[in-house]
């Protein structure tokens, strides 16, 4: 699996709401860090425990992702993500700082984002 099939699969999990499809793009041992001020989750079970939880109240999710940028086993890409949470309307960009262990999953994830209320379309040269 390459970076782009990579990323394609996180998005259709995601927009599934699916845990254990997360879980299969993921090394058995992972850290994902979700927020820099988070304490990171480890391993499936860390994982598959945060995005049950993260995506429990996400509703009508519009996501994007940028081209990624892909240097050896190190992928960044950015991403953007409109949705319903909690009955209100939020816009959340973001940027997936990855590492790949040989077998083609990740075994490291970093995530950097922001929220802000309501719909807010991209910026001209997003992603890019």
């Amino acid at each position: 699996m390459n970076a782009e099939q990579w990323i394609a699969a996180y998005g259709r999990a995601w927009l599934e709401r699916d845990p254990e499809g997360v879980v299969a793009l993921f090394a058995d041992d992972a850290v994902y860090r979700s927020s820099p001020f988070r304490e990171p989750h480890f391993g499936s079970a860390g994982i598959r425990d945060y995005w049950t939880r993260a995506t429990s109240t996400q509703e009508e999710l519009d996501l994007r992702f940028g081209e990624p940028v892909v240097e050896g086993s190190k992928v960044v890409v950015e991403w953007w993500a409109i949705m319903r949470d909690e009955d209100a309307w939020i816009t959340l960009p973001g940027c997936l700082l990855l590492r790949f262990a040989e077998d083609g999953r990740c075994e490291e994830l970093r995530e950097y984002w922001h929220v802000e209320d309501g719909r807010h379309e991209p910026h001209p040269g997003w992603g890019r």
